[in-house]
């Protein structure tokens, strides 16, 4: 028997497995999957909220430590930057888990979670900070100069707040790819929504059901996200040229 035969035989070997499937679990209506997905879903929601707090305070730091003019803090920046952003997010989730205990750094899974989601996409943000500091018109400073300000009053009363509105378009981007994100979590034992998307699928093989539900529910999750941060922009901007 030929290659090409023998390939065209598994083929339709699981084409009439698929059919047999459908045929013992029909497409029914996915509510009675809710339950189960939505604590799935309260776990997500946890993970991006205190991961959004922890990427947002490593963003200020690393940003303007990138903008320090002491070599050294500016290297440390840039190497930790580099680094997160150079790596894979699930490897950085599975060193977390699995290879820090080795060393006496013990983490529950939740703990990795937001860790790790919270350096990792704190490293993309402070890109974000960096460079909207630098969009800021050196004018702005020299005026802060002349008024005698210090170079900390400077920053704190004009470069920030101006800065701030040119960060909030990305900064939503950000909060939405780590939405997305939390689905590595479910290989660290989290049960996350994507989790318990994998488990209804195995038990039950309604697969169709089971991602789309999973597909609707993470859209649910960004809307909000999405609308906040336009109507921050918009309550920021009243008053500005």
């Amino acid at each position: 028997m030929g290659v090409s035969e023998l390939i065209k035989k598994l083929d339709q070997s699981s084409s009439r497995r698929i059919q047999q499937e459908r045929r013992v679990f029909p497409i029914q209506p996915p509510f009675d999957l809710l339950p189960q997905l939505l604590r799935g879903a309260g776990i997500t929601i946890q993970l991006t909220i205190f991961s959004t707090v922890v990427a947002f305070i490593v963003a200020f730091i690393m940003g303007l430590g990138r903008l320090s003019k002491i070599r050294l803090i500016r290297w440390v920046s840039t190497i930790y930057v580099e680094f997160f952003r150079g790596t894979s997010l699930l490897v950085q989730l599975f060193w977390a888990y699995f290879v820090l205990p080795l060393w006496g750094i013990n983490l529950t899974a939740m703990q990795a979670g937001i860790l790790i989601l919270g350096l990792s996409y704190g490293a993309y943000a402070a890109e974000i900070v960096r460079s909207s500091i630098l969009a800021i018109p050196k004018s702005q400073i020299e005026a802060g100069v002349a008024l005698n300000m210090t170079q900390g009053q400077i920053m704190i009363r004009i470069i920030i707040p101006q800065a701030v509105l040119i960060m909030l378009p990305p900064f939503g981007n950000i909060i939405i790819e780590l939405l997305k994100g939390t689905a590595l979590v479910s290989l660290i034992t989290l049960s996350d929504l994507m989790f318990q998307g994998v488990m209804i699928r195995s038990t039950t093989l309604r697969t169709t059901e089971t991602f789309s539900m999973v597909l609707l529910i993470y859209f649910v999750l960004a809307l909000p996200i999405t609308f906040g941060i336009r109507r921050i922009e918009g309550r920021l901007s009243k008053g500005r040229a």
